[in-house]
This record gives structure tokens, C-alpha cells and sequence, in this order.
């Protein structure tokens, strides 16, 4: 699958209402994002839910000049609207990320903005090679845990 000039691939919204179902046991795999918003992206709105996402798997995926090529969005609120100052109450497990590699179109290539009220875990980084300007890209990490393995740029924060 090739996506183009969109927003990307995302798994959400999730938590606008709640109650709502989970998101579960999805694969994504043998993509290509060019000049895309999002990558592979996971949002959750900063309020009370009981929804969840688990078990997701996304493997080879190729970014091209993408501005947020990987992505967890669990305080999502934008301009600050709808949000009644509340951490999401959406749970983000168990989610992989294998074989992703290409460019970013910022410097912060990979970021998990989990909620402090329930923090990700079970994140998975395996053979991920983000560049920003032909330079490594950064990671960023704010309530989540993980593991990262074999070739890693950027640098792991989890």
C-alpha cells in the first residue's frame, strides 16, 4: 500500500467517547508513506474512556519525508477544545513496530505521548532506521515502556 499526501495511518480517534470498543490484534504491514502528516500513528483524546488499543503490529513500513513517522498521540486535543483537562483514559499496549525505516520530515522521528493516567507499555522497536537531513533523527518518550532491539535510529527512549 502506498499513501500519499494524506494524514497517514492511523489507528483512532479513540476516547471521544466513554464508552467504546477496543482496538485489537491489527497488522499493518508493506507500506510506503511520501510527504505524509503521519506514519503510523496511534490517537487517543485527552479524556475519561474505557477504551484500549492491543495488539498491533506494524511491520515494513517505508517513510518518505514524513513529518511524524512513528507516533502515539494519547493526549490528543486540539487547540485545546473538548478536553476537560483530563488525562486519556484510553490503555495503549502491546504495540510493535518492525522494520520501519526512511525519512522524517522533523527531527523527532519517532514520539510516544502516552497519558500519565495510563502510561503505554509493551512497546516494541525492532530494526528501526528513521533519518532527519541525512543525519540521525531523535526519539521522544513521555509515560511509555518498552523494549528496542537490533538497528536502532534513532536512539530508543524507551
Amino acid at each position: 500500500m502506498i499513501i500519499h499526501l494524506i494524514s497517514g495511518c492511523s489507528i483512532g480517534s479513540l476516547g471521544w467517547e466513554r464508552e467504546e470498543p477496543g482496538v485489537q490484534n491489527v497488522t499493518v504491514k508493506t507500506t510506503t508513506f511520501v510527504g505524509t502528516t503521519n506514519g503510523l500513528r496511534i490517537k487517543a483524546w485527552a479524556r475519561s474512556s474505557n477504551g484500549f488499543v492491543n495488539g498491533v503490529h506494524f511491520k515494513g513500513a517505508t517513510m518518505m519525508n514524513v513529518k511524524f513517522p512513528i507516533i502515539i498521540d494519547g493526549n490528543y486535543c486540539p487547540n485545546n477544545n473538548n478536553c476537560p483537562n483530563e488525562a486519556s483514559g484510553v490503555k495503549i499496549s502491546n504495540v510493535m513496530y518492525e522494520n520501519v525505516h526512511g525519512t522524517s520530515a522533523t527531527r523527532v522521528a519517532v514520539k510516544f505521548d502516552c497519558s500519565k493516567g495510563n502510561p503505554c507499555s509493551g512497546i516494541v522497536l525492532k530494526d528501526v532506521d528513521l533519518k532527519f537531513g541525512g543525519q540521525p533523527a531523535n526519539s521522544s518518550c513521555s509515560y511509555a515502556a518498552g523494549t528496542a532491539s537490533g538497528l536502532l535510529q534513532p536512539t530508543s527512549c524507551l
